[in-house]
């Protein structure tokens, strides 16, 4: 696991332990900050856009800006969801929500990957549409206005590239704002191939293949994130290589009910049991186990049950197929 990765866990983790946790939090504010405030621009610029091409195509009596502009409030309300859900998910926990609310998050990644599959399905059919009758296409003032597009949603893009690799939330986000800024690339380059050449299939040929990049990239953003809404583990963890690291701690001779799972798009959750016939560790052994599960896999809140394999009392949930 990189440095870089390693301090963001540390960070996003900072209630795992009592010890670091003034230097998690501070750590924690920090990126939270940043990204509320990306967010927030993000946001503004996008509605700043809507706005002015709705108007702009209502007085100019342009139908294509009008439901462009539409298509852009999906946008806008992509951004939305994923800064809520970035806010949920900061909420301490209460007596009902134990975890607070921090699965907001994967909700939030689950529906933008869903809404941006269903806004490709709409752009799909559409441009099979045009195959069979080319309407008029992009004048110049389209050409304009996407070219404004793709400024600003490659600009919001951008605010969220370095936090996509560790949140799956802002991966949707991004996600989101990259496929527009390919959509607006798509308009312009069929736009002007069409002044130039007067092929009315181009647009639809474009808008196709558009079409396949944004869902070929989004399908993985749908599978990582139903995984982690059916508690699945996370993806850059490898349940065999945590078995065998408690496995081999002194003084534990078995490891069951090993469950690790994502408590949102940063925070994973581990609980196993240990059979240590020696009886009861020290709280020292158990804090070191945490803390290596955190450095080692990036686990920041695991809860740990030793038992003595007295075979009076076995463990009823030792048996693999048991949950």
């Amino acid at each position: 696991m990189s440095a870089q990765r390693q301090s963001h866990h540390d960070h996003d983790h900072h209630h795992g332990h009592g010890h670091h946790h003034g230097h998690g939090h501070h750590g924690h504010g920090h990126g939270v900050a940043d990204y509320s405030r990306a967010f927030a621009i993000g946001t503004a610029l996008n509605l700043g856009f809507v706005v002015a091409e709705a108007s702009y195509g209502y007085v100019a009596h342009s139908l294509a800006l009008v439901a462009d502009a539409g298509h852009n409030l999906s946008d806008v309300l992509g951004l939305l969801l994923a800064w809520g859900a970035s806010s949920l998910a900061r909420q301490p926990p209460t007596h009902r929500y134990t975890y607070g609310l921090r699965s907001s998050s994967i909700l939030a990644a689950l529906i933008n990957a869903a809404v941006l599959l269903l806004a490709m399905g709409a752009i799909a059919w559409e441009a099979v549409r045009r195959f069979q009758e080319p309407g008029p296409v992009a004048g110049t003032t389209v050409i304009g206005v996407a070219i404004v597009g793709i400024a600003i949603n490659t600009a919001t893009a951008l605010m969220f590239v370095s936090g996509r690799k560790h949140d799956l939330n802002l991966r949707a986000a991004f996600m989101h704002m990259a496929a527009d800024a390919l959509v607006s690339v798509g308009v312009v380059l069929a736009g002007l191939a069409i002044l130039l050449t007067g092929w009315l299939w181009f647009d639809p040929v474009v808008s196709l293949i558009i079409v396949a990049v944004v869902v070929f990239g989004t399908w993985q953003l749908l599978k990582d994130s139903i995984n982690l809404a059916l508690d699945a583990v996370p993806g850059g963890i490898e349940l065999m290589a945590v078995r065998t690291y408690l496995e081999q701690r002194p003084g534990v001779c078995q490891v069951h009910d090993l469950h690790v799972w994502a408590m949102s798009t940063t925070e994973t959750a581990l609980t196993a049991h240990l059979v240590m016939p020696d009886g009861h560790p020290s709280d020292a052994f158990l804090m070191q186990v945490c803390r290596e599960l955190q450095d080692q896999f990036g686990i920041g809140h695991s809860t740990l049950q030793v038992e003595t394999g007295d075979e009076q009392h076995p463990c009823v949930l030792e048996p693999d197929h048991m949950v």
